[in-house]
């Protein structure tokens, strides 16, 4: 069994057919999915899909392209939401300085408003960063020390020395499509090193399908294909990485049961 561990099933292209999304996956071999939030203001829908499917669960969280539109947003209402049992994780959230949709500002307060939440609840940070590789390496040391939490960096596409800080601190790398494009040759090289048991798979569906349905809407059952390539950068089979990584997951979102 294979799990998507990052997708967004509330998102038009792919909630307008979800019973077909989850047969596809169930079909392709993927047992379980994390639906992720991305606006505290939208967590109704994402929960309610979670609700609606037992093979779905979500998290709850800011992304930081939207940090600047819930000023409100604080570690106590993160923890309120995070006490249903559907919810496994608190994010995404992060740092991303290539859009700089959200201000520089209020991403970091925001990202550490989560951190505090993870510390709180036991669930582990979704961490999305792009185009602040030092900062984010030095804002996870930093909180690390000040008290333990856990969590992935999700749809990785940083550089080496962020996935070996990360690695460090015993943080998962989540791998996405991207691993499988064409121009993708520096992150294979990164995947190569990082550790089998830090590695997750998943799709960030409905983005970023891998090859060779790039361009396409993704979804979880596509996940298969990432799986695959990793796999063969580890150099193991697909029923290795899929055990591997399925018990990677398990011990991460640790509030998700085993599948039956």
């Amino acid at each position: 069994m294979l799990v998507d561990s990052h997708c967004h099933l509330d998102f038009d292209s792919l909630e307008t057919d979800l019973d077909g999304v989850l047969t596809r996956a169930a079909a392709a071999g993927v047992g379980q999915m994390v639906t992720i939030c991305t606006k505290v203001r939208e967590f109704p829908r994402v929960l309610a899909i979670a609700e609606r499917f037992p093979q779905v669960f979500c998290s709850v969280g800011l992304h930081p392209h939207h940090a600047g539109e819930e000023p409100e947003l604080d570690t106590d209402a993160l923890v309120e939401r995070a006490r249903h049992a559907k919810v496994v994780g608190i994010g995404e959230t992060g740092l991303d300085f290539f859009y700089e949709h959200g201000p520089r500002a209020a991403q970091e307060e925001k990202f550490l408003c989560h951190i505090e939440a993870c510390r709180r609840t036991g669930l582990p940070l979704i961490v999305h960063t792009r185009d602040a590789d030092e900062l984010m390496g030095d804002i996870l040391e930093r909180e690390m020390a000040a008290g333990a939490f856990t969590g992935v960096l999700h749809c990785f596409s940083s550089g080496p020395e962020l996935a070996a800080r990360a690695v460090a601190l015993g943080f998962s790398i989540s791998l996405s499509g991207i691993v499988t494009f064409k121009k993708a040759e520096e992150l294979r090289d990164i995947v190569r090193s990082v550790p089998l048991e830090h590695i997750l798979v998943e799709t960030d569906a409905p983005y970023l399908a891998p090859v060779p349905y790039r361009g396409k809407t993704n979804e979880p059952a596509l996940v298969v294909h990432t799986a695959a390539q990793v796999a063969a950068l580890k150099d193991v089979d697909l029923e290795t990485l899929a055990e591997t990584t399925t018990a990677n997951f398990h011990r991460l979102f640790s509030r998700v049961p085993a599948a039956t």
